[in-house]
Order: C-alpha cells, then sequence, then structure tokens
C-alpha cells in the first residue's frame, strides 16, 4: 500500500484521500501475451516488416509498439505484398484465410488464442455428428468472424440474446449443438444458455464452460470491487469485447464505469466527491497503461492504494514450432 501524495484541491484546502481498489488479476491473459510474443519473435527470426492480419490484439499501445518494431498491420491477405510473413491474429481467422495464403506460398504463422481454436475444433465435432451449432457471440467481432468460418455457410447459426433464441427455427430441434464465443459476459451467456435449453431439451453443449478463464476471472475480480467503489475505471479499447464486458459488469452492480485507454483520458470530474474508486484493465491492457492511470488519477487526489486479488493465473500457452526463442 503506496503512502497518499497532498495535492491541493481547487478551493485551495487539501484534497480529500482517495482510495483505489485495483483489481487483480486484472491485463494481460496468456492468449495475448503469447499472441504478442509470436509477432516479436517472428520479426527476430524473419526480420522487418512483418505482416499482421487484423490488430494482434485489441489495444492501440500494443499495435503501435509493435508497430515500431516492424509489424505492419493490414485487415486482409490482399495487402500482403508476395514473399513476406504473415501472422494471425489471436482472434481467429476463417478457415478460407489459410488457404488463401497457402495458395499464393506465403509463410503465415497461427497465433489465435489455443482456447478459441478449442471452440474451432469443437465446432467441427459437432458438424461432423450431423448437428446444427448455434453460436453465442457478437456479430460482427473477430473472434465470430473466425469460429462461423469454421464450417461450411449455413451450418452455425449466431444469437446474441435470449430475444434470438425465442426466434430459432432450426431444421432438426433434436440435432442441436451449442457453443460461445470465448469473451463473452458470464451472467448473460448464462441466461442465453439457459434459454437454449429450456426450448431445445436435447440440445448439446462443450464438456467445459467456453467464456475462457480470463474473461471468467476478471469479471469476477469487478464483481469482488464494485460494490465497494463509488466508480470504476476500466482500462481496455472500445473494440475489445472483455473490457467492455467489464464496464457492464460494473455498471450492473450499481457502480459508474468508464472505460478509458490512457491515462489522458480521465475525467478529473470523476474523482470529484468519490471515496473510493475501482480500476481494472482488459485482457489485451499491457500493466503499464494500468500504471498510467493510477499516476494520472494521482495527480488529482492523494491516493492509497490497495490491490484486491480473487484468483491467481498460472497458464502459459506455448509457442508455434519453430518460434521457441533461442536457448541463452
Amino acid at each position: 500500500m503506496n503512502a497518499p501524495r497532498n495535492i491541493p484541491a481547487a478551493n485551495g484546502s487539501e484534497a480529500a484521500e482517495l482510495t483505489v481498489l485495483i483489481a487483480a488479476p486484472r491485463g494481460f491473459c496468456a492468449g495475448v501475451d503469447r499472441a504478442i510474443r509470436i509477432v516479436e519473435l517472428a520479426i527476430d527470426r524473419y526480420g522487418a516488416p512483418v505482416y499482421v492480419r487484423h490488430e494482434i490484439v485489441h489495444n492501440r499501445y500494443v499495435v503501435d509498439t509493435l508497430k515500431a518494431k516492424g509489424a505492419i498491420f493490414v485487415e486482409s491477405l490482399e495487402q500482403v505484398p508476395d514473399g513476406v510473413p504473415v501472422v494471425f491474429s489471436a482472434h481467429g481467422v476463417p478457415k478460407a484465410v489459410p488457404a488463401k495464403a497457402e495458395a499464393r506460398g506465403l509463410d503465415y504463422i497461427d497465433a489465435t488464442c489455443p482456447l478459441v481454436s478449442k471452440v474451432h475444433r469443437q465446432a467441427e465435432r459437432a458438424y461432423e455428428s450431423g448437428r446444427h451449432i448455434i453460436f453465442v457471440g457478437h456479430a460482427g467481432h473477430p473472434e465470430v468472424i473466425g469460429t462461423l468460418g469454421q464450417l461450411p455457410e449455413g451450418a452455425m447459426t449466431l444469437v446474441e440474446s435470449v430475444d434470438d433464441v425465442a426466434a430459432l427455427s432450426p431444421p432438426d430441434p433434436e440435432m442441436l449443438s451449442f457453443l460461445t464465443q470465448t469473451t463473452l459476459s458470464v451472467d448473460d451467456t448464462r441466461d442465453i444458455i439457459t434459454a437454449l435449453q429450456h426450448r431445445f431439451p436435447a440440445i448439446a453443449g462443450p464438456r467445459g464452460e467456453d467464456i475462457c478463464y480470463a474473461t471468467s476471472n476478471r469479471q469476477e475480480a469487478v464483481k469482488a470491487i464494485a460494490g465497494r467503489c463509488d466508480r470504476m475505471i476500466v482500462i481496455g479499447a472500445p473494440n475489445s469485447s472483455n473490457s467492455v464486458r467489464l464496464v457492464e459488469v460494473a455498471e450492473r452492480m450499481g457502480t459508474p464505469a468508464h472505460l478509458v485507454q490512457r491515462g489522458g483520458d480521465i475525467d478529473p470530474a470523476w474523482l470529484a466527491d468519490i471515496g473510493t474508486l475501482g480500476i481494472t484493465a482488459g485482457a489485451s491492457a499491457p500493466e503499464q497503461l494500468v500504471r498510467e492511470v493510477i499516476d494520472a488519477v494521482a495527480a488529482h487526489r492523494p491516493i492509497i492504494e490497495d490491490v484486491v486479488v480473487t484468483a491467481e493465473e498460472n497458464m502459459v500457452f506455448k509457442l508455434p514450432r519453430g518460434l521457441e526463442p533461442a536457448a541463452a
């Protein structure tokens, strides 16, 4: 716990001390850490530039840092020149993408999070068993696009809400399976799955939950502190599904919450007349940004930091074969 700094208030009096509860776990998950490392190792192995299809993870700071090291981010393979390596993002890609890369003779490295790849394999097995798949996710998200693209068109139906479940009319209600995006709200997803199971009692689901451990842990960490906070700040990008879900979790508990990308996004008005502030970070946000935000808060109020630990994470995913760093 850090000693507070005395900051003069606008009226000349000493500003009141602010307690800052910092959620743990927060920030980078194993899949994000692995994806970033893959890009760095690819640059070391091939030399710059290395092309990356789509943002490797949804965080501008991370993307800009990798750009400075020699990564070039593009939205389609058509933007990748012949003869240069390309990395696929942590969110996963449709099967057509690596097929196109192979047809062009491009060297590619798949940085798809292993937990997303697991969902892809589950989809393939369900399809091979003759089941139509109901996929719970957010339309347009790269992970959803990648998962839907693992199977022929029409093999999966996307649902985003309980209302969508009510509107389903599958060809054979007795031969259904469901899967979910890995970065959803645990509570919302539970409601949708309950609705699916109520309407289609024969529907099959995965053996374990598809929502990844990091998403679940970060949401539980917010639940643990939000009720003690007057306001929450979530560090993450607007296009980061798991970060947006953290804002929703806090607000569902009645705590005003704000999504910020950098310390400069802090509005001093958020810090006025509150006694406790909660801070967390989505799975794509590095710890440097957490410290930057805390320092930005400390510039306006004297603070006492208190880290609230709700889970320990020690997950590590293997790197693709051939990309392991050389032994020292």
